[in-house]
């Protein structure tokens, strides 16, 4: 199984960000992504423009998270197990018939191949740089500081 080339500290941020966009808005984890070391996007579907207060909202529950200095951990489960108990749509097709969960404490579990810090607060401060709306696509934009 390949493992993603991503940074640890923005793909964690990623799932951090992924958990509070479901939990607020019920519209899944992104459904397409690019995460980078100096900047990163996630698209989401919505039925509206949450506006500037909103993505305020998203980056001061990010940041909470992070200054809980929250422990991840991981677990390794079979692939009927994640299937049926996870979002797996984008695992590789080659990722086996064992599969990786990564948790960040009760915030966020899901299925994962690439690396992570080992406790949120390595994150550092996670930025909205900017968030637009269009056609029921909601894209935010970041970065780490």
């Amino acid at each position: 199984m390949a493992e993603k080339d991503y940074d640890p500290r923005m793909h964690t941020a990623e799932h951090i960000l992924n958990s509070i966009m479901d939990r607020k808005y019920k519209c899944g984890r992104s459904f397409r992504s690019h995460i980078e070391k100096k900047k990163s996007k996630c698209d989401y579907r919505l039925d509206y423009d949450p506006g500037p207060s909103e993505i305020k909202e998203i980056e001061d529950s990010v940041n909470r998270i992070v200054a809980e200095d929250v422990p991840l951990s991981e677990e390794f489960v079979t692939r009927e197990v994640a299937e049926s108990s996870y979002y797996t749509g984008k695992l590789p097709p080659d990722a086996g018939n064992t599969i990786r969960i990564v948790r960040i404490g009760s915030y966020d579990a899901c299925p994962c191949i690439g690396p992570h810090v080992t406790r949120t607060s390595e994150i550092g401060k996670f930025t909205i740089s900017t968030a637009d709306y269009d056609q029921g696509v909601l894209r935010i934009r970041f970065k780490l500081l």
